[in-house]
């Protein structure tokens, strides 16, 4: 049998549980930290959106870039909401920002509210189109994540295959497209596009006259 003593130095389930979270609670925090940027795109967004507020990725259009893709002219269709059919090649004369992205991406998500900044500074510009593409299976989708978040943006479709130099499939892609409809900004992955040198670029780009 056991005295009194002994009986004391034992411990108890609820003192072994609470004395495990002591000694590994880091661990479990990072584990929980890690479960739920797994299942919650919302909580990925967060955490991107923060690392942006750092200024490392901060979009810049720069003559490097641009060299590398060599002034491309690649065009494709797109459909609005009620399902009109255009061409990029409509758009000559008018600097395009194109965004392809998708509800269920958290880059995607992470950067929206600077793409929603920047189209609110320019979306009264008629030398300035918003080619903002939606890729989720179903648009209804899209639509929604728009509606809830309040970002009054365009919504548009692909219609039809794009070009590799414009899109490969991985979100979220970014082009710029001059006035002449060149490519002078290609980026895939999250970026700012609400920082101050960003939008005095593109606002060179949409004061830039054509020959």
């Amino acid at each position: 049998m056991f005295n009194k003593r002994e009986i004391s130095k034992e411990e108890s389930p609820a003192n072994k549980f609470w004395s495990y979270v002591k000694k590994n609670g880091f661990s479990i925090l990072m584990l929980i930290f890690i479960g739920v940027m797994f299942v919650s795109p919302d909580a990925k967004s967060f955490v991107l959106r923060q690392f942006m507020r750092t200024g490392l990725f901060n979009a810049s259009i720069d003559d490097e870039g641009t060299d590398k893709i060599n002034h491309t002219h690649v065009d494709f269709d797109f459909s609005d909401e009620k399902g009109n059919v255009r061409n990029t090649s409509s758009l000559r004369g008018k600097v395009v920002f194109i965004n392809f992205w998708a509800s269920w991406c958290p880059p995607c998500r992470a950067e929206f509210p600077s793409i929603k900044t920047l189209y609110s500074r320019f979306k009264d510009n008629p030398d300035i189109f918003f080619l903002t593409i939606n890729e989720d299976e179903n648009p209804i989708k899209g639509k929604a994540y728009l509606e809830k978040e309040k970002f009054s943006v365009p919504f548009y479709k692909t219609n039809g295959n794009v070009p590799d130099e414009i899109y490969t499939g991985a979100l979220p892609t970014t082009v710029v497209l001059d006035k002449a409809g060149n490519i002078r900004f290609h980026h895939t992955g999250f970026a700012n596009y609400a920082s101050d040198s960003f939008v005095k670029q593109i606002d060179e780009l949409v004061n830039f006259s054509l020959p």
